[in-house]
């Protein structure tokens, strides 16, 4: 199969599920009072399990280099991109303080999980999604300091929100391995471990587009034109740049080079919509910059992905 093919492959997937997310809602069998406590279980639970089954006994996961470079760059590509997207927004088009603090928030944090992990699985192996983890911890990191001070205009004051249950897993995960202490994790665990962590995936993605779903009217409105293109044009044109651009110059694993590029083809982030209502945001704007980009990606990501990976081969 060609290159273009076997992206695809891994990408219809990846929409399809969250299109039957998007039609499960409309069908009001996945209600919106159901979200809360599902995505609990897939942040607390089911996550952590993927973690912990795709990262025991996994060498990536014993490279210093990944250990180490991995997690610092996920956090500087969103707090590079956050500025960015707040230098370069759309001024006209957001008229309050709080529209465009949203704007570099949602636009500057990339999809960094739940869409390129099924990629990864797809795509590469196991090593490459292991650094992906690494990657996720930085990423996080940045979105809950960088972008909750973005949306306060202010310092953060519970850094308690930076723990969590992804983050706990990936730390054994890398102590487990560090102590060889992977190996004696019993037959029966690992299974159940194993079981729990393919759930992960599915149910992110039926939430998403469940999420996408209940504000599609409000996507759909005349209004916000400019802003949509403006969050187009920098988070699937100008950002991925930052990312290969980082794969092509930085010494680093071939693990570590396929994980930015991945990283390089998403679009924004499903997150920051509840930060905005969270946090003195505007919700509307991130409605429409992770919608847009959403739609957008599913042309632009096998074209950064077939760009990237054509730019890493030796």
């Amino acid at each position: 199969m060609s290159p273009t093919g076997t992206i695809l492959n891994a990408i219809v997937p990846v929409f399809g599920i969250m299109a039957l997310g998007m039609i499960v809602r409309r069908r009001h069998w996945l209600t919106e009072a159901a979200d809360r406590s599902l995505m609990q279980v897939c942040v607390n639970v089911l996550l952590p399990c993927l973690i912990l089954d795709k990262s025991f006994g996994n060498p990536a996961l014993s490279q210093a280099n990944n250990l180490l470079l991995a997690p610092l760059l996920g956090y500087g590509l969103v707090a590079l991109g956050v500025g960015l997207a707040w230098w370069l927004r759309p001024r006209g088009a957001l008229p309050t303080a709080a529209a465009s603090r949203t704007f570099a928030v949602t636009v500057g944090t990339h999809n960094y999980s739940y869409v390129p992990l099924p990629l990864a699985l797809l795509l590469f192996d196991d090593q490459t999604v292991g650094v992906l983890f690494l990657h996720i911890i930085g990423a996080e990191l940045a979105m809950w300091s960088v972008g909750v001070m973005v949306f306060s205009g202010g310092m953060l004051r519970d850094w308690r929100k930076l723990l969590n249950a992804p983050l706990f897993a990936i730390l054994l995960a890398v102590v487990s391995n560090a102590l060889g202490a992977a190996q004696y994790v019993p037959t029966v665990v690992g299974t159940g471990i194993h079981w729990l962590g393919g759930c992960a995936i599915p149910l992110a993605l039926l939430l998403i587009g469940a999420i996408m779903a209940d504000r599609l009217s409000e996507f759909l409105s005349r209004q916000g034109g400019r802003v949509m293109l403006a969050a187009g044009w920098l988070r699937l044109g100008v950002l991925p740049m930052s990312f290969l651009l980082a794969a092509r110059i930085i010494p680093m694993t071939v693990e570590h080079q396929r994980v930015l590029v991945l990283e390089a083809a998403m679009p924004c982030a499903v997150f920051p919509m509840v930060l905005s209502k969270l946090y003195p945001g505007e919700p509307l704007v991130a409605i429409r910059t992770v919608l847009s980009t959403s739609l957008i990606s599913l042309v632009t990501t096998p074209l950064w992905l077939g760009i990237g990976l054509k730019l890493l081969t030796p």
